[in-house]
């Protein structure tokens, strides 16, 4: 069955929840937000940290058709809610959960779930991409791929949805078995392994457990062949059909050789087997290579040829915020800014090196805000950082934030510090020159989009806010 609209008998259904009020029987989706529910949407009021849905309860249902509640004490206030659905829960965030799960159980098509340490997101979109060559597919909005922006995401399918590509983040272990309880997908991808969230987990391995999560979950598990660490992992709990990707491993399903990098994008040969096909990207970077024959190796799990796939991955325009190559001042800049953690800021770097190895620019700068969520890691890997820089081309170094002071000092070359991703931003602003070449870098909490819109001469990028309707773990 393909959703067209929700019945309270299936809210019922599905949520446990009672009927205090009712109103209208039918719903054209759900909102978790007053501010943008549309009309004939179902609020559920979640509570954040900061602030309580239900405080802003009779604003939404001025606009929307009801809502989902766990108090009543709003309805004190004899607010006009004519014709509006109220229906009573314990634990909204756990009705949002019930839902998208009984929505979910009734989908009959494939559900991809895309996980690992770094690339999700944008292996998520070149997955959508493909597969929507052909397909109607639904995928994690944006960066919500957390316990709220997942489920959420599942509640907007309709009746022509055939397949959907779900983003799973985590920073403890837990998550993904969670996220997974709710999409039960049938396909797994797993990006890489890498140094993430090591507050949360404390080590590699416990990293690697944690993404294994989707395994018992899965019956196709699309994975990296080159990370030997997961691998590992993989062969050790996952008994169903692998398919792998890979650039060195000459063994994997899908390989991508002859790889050429230009000013215009990235070539290189996709191989499955003996079958082989030019693939010209629109993106830069070997790890885009990567999330590419992520994306390959998910679409081909479905039964997408090697032509499909070529149309899907030449279409793709590359994703906001994460390695754009912009041009301004003369100056060629790496806005790589939506976050970043030690594995994915090596990545960068080694990006940046090859650029800067082409003898085209004149100066290679970098601009690098804290890597967050690294726990008793983060003194250490910034000072690793700091090394690094020295021991490649970077000219100039500017360092954002408390804990890349300890990066700064230990570069051996032009070291500056800032406080803030705009001072950093002045600072670059006055430095820079014709030919140079920056890469800009931070997590997400550093808001390193600052300091290209200082450039820019612009008002600050629209960036994610940290709301907590869908927060990003990358």
């Amino acid at each position: 069955m393909y959703w067209q609209m929700l019945s309270i008998r299936d809210i019922i259904k599905a949520t446990g929840g009672s009927i205090v009020v009712e109103g209208n029987t039918e719903f054209t989706g759900v909102s978790i937000d007053s501010r943008t529910i549309k009309s004939g949407e179902l609020l559920i009021a979640l509570k954040g940290d900061r602030f309580d849905g239900h405080d802003f309860l009779i604003d939404a249902l001025k606009s929307g058709g009801g809502a989902v509640v766990n108090n009543l004490q709003f309805m004190a206030q004899g607010l006009p809610i004519e014709d509006r659905t109220i229906i009573l829960v314990d634990n909204t965030l756990l009705a949002l959960h019930n839902l998208a799960r009984y929505m979910r159980r009734r989908f009959k098509g494939h559900v991809i779930g895309v996980v690992g340490s770094n690339g999700k997101t944008t292996t998520k979109e070149f997955i959508s991409t493909i597969l929507n060559t052909r397909l109607s597919v639904l995928k994690t909005s944006g960066n919500l791929n957390n316990h709220i922006g997942m489920p959420l995401s599942i509640t907007m399918m309709d009746k022509n949805t055939r397949i959907m590509v779900l983003e799973m983040g985590t920073n403890k272990p837990g998550d993904v078995d969670e996220l997974c309880s709710i999409a039960l997908p049938d396909i797994g991808v797993i990006t890489n392994i890498g140094y993430e969230h090591l507050q949360g987990f404390g080590s590699l391995y416990k990293v690697r457990d944690a993404e294994l999560e989707i395994a018992p979950f899965v019956k196709k598990l699309a994975v990296n062949a080159d990370d030997s660490f997961l691998m590992e992992g993989v062969s050790a709990k996952f008994k169903g059909e692998i398919i792998t990707f890979a650039i060195e491993n000459q063994d994997a399903d899908l390989i991508a050789r002859d790889i050429v990098f230009s000013d215009e994008g990235t070539g290189f040969l996709l191989c499955a087997g003996k079958e082989c096909i030019d693939i010209n990207l629109k993106i830069q970077g070997r790890f885009n290579v990567y999330n590419s024959l992520a994306g390959a190796a998910a679409a081909y799990a479905v039964g997408f040829n090697l032509h499909e796939i070529k149309r899907g991955l030449e279409s793709f325009e590359g994703v906001n915020m994460r390695f754009e190559i912009k041009k301004n001042r003369g100056v060629t800049f790496l806005n790589d800014v939506y976050n970043a953690n030690p594995s994915s800021m090596e990545e960068s770097i080694n990006e940046l090196t090859r650029l800067v190895s082409s003898g085209k620019y004149k100066r290679a700068i970098a601009v690098l805000g804290d890597m967050l969520e690294l726990g008793d890691y983060g003194v250490t890997e910034h000072k690793k950082l700091g090394q690094r820089l020295s021991d490649i081309s970077v000219d100039t170094f500017i360092g954002v934030g408390p804990l890349m002071s300890f990066a700064v000092s230990e570069f051996r070359g032009n070291g500056i510090y800032a406080d803030t991703s705009e001072d950093a931003g002045v600072k670059l602003s006055e430095i820079i020159d014709d030919g140079d070449i920056v890469l800009i870098k931070g997590s997400r909490g550093m808001r390193m989009e600052r300091v290209m819109a200082a450039i820019e001469g612009s008002k600050e990028s629209v960036g994610f806010t940290g709301d907590f309707s869908g927060r990003h773990r990358d």
